[in-house]
């Protein structure tokens, strides 16, 4: 059975069953031919060599909503991914981050803005420290007084 056919019977679009009349043999299993989305230039992953878990980081800046599934493959990898927005029309970008928020959901991460119109994506095993040191939110050590 085919990817998109999974998706959708996953998606209870269309019936489970092995029906041949939805199936298309032109199809073949594994990525698309036009699915080159690492090569993309607005697809910048830290360390792309470093293939084990918890070692990447990547920096999406998309276009337009039609980038949007190169950000769910690097997710849906366990990557965490930074998606800067700052250059898309207000639709576009809204679409996006309700993508995102979507995806985040679906896989029990977690999305979190950090400046305007940028967000980041964090996988479900991944946790986010505040840059505030703890000595100081306490008046730790700098505390002359």
């Amino acid at each position: 059975m085919g990817s998109v056919r999974k998706a959708s019977a996953w998606l209870g679009l269309v019936d489970d069953s092995d029906d041949e009349r939805y199936y298309d043999d032109d199809y073949a299993e594994g990525p698309e031919p036009g699915d080159a989305w690492v090569t993309n230039p607005k697809v910048r992953v830290a360390d792309e060599a470093a293939q084990e878990q918890g070692t990447r980081i990547a920096t999406v800046t998309p276009d337009g909503f039609r980038d949007a599934r190169g950000i769910g493959e690097l997710f849906r990898e366990g990557v965490p991914v930074i998606v800067n927005l700052t250059g898309m029309e207000p639709n576009d970008a809204k679409r996006v981050v309700d993508f995102a928020a979507g995806l985040t959901f679906g896989l029990r991460g977690s999305i979190e803005r950090v400046a305007n119109r940028v967000f980041l994506l964090t996988p479900a095993d991944y946790k986010v420290v505040s840059g505030e040191p703890v000595g100081r939110a306490n008046g730790g050590f700098y505390n002359q007084s």
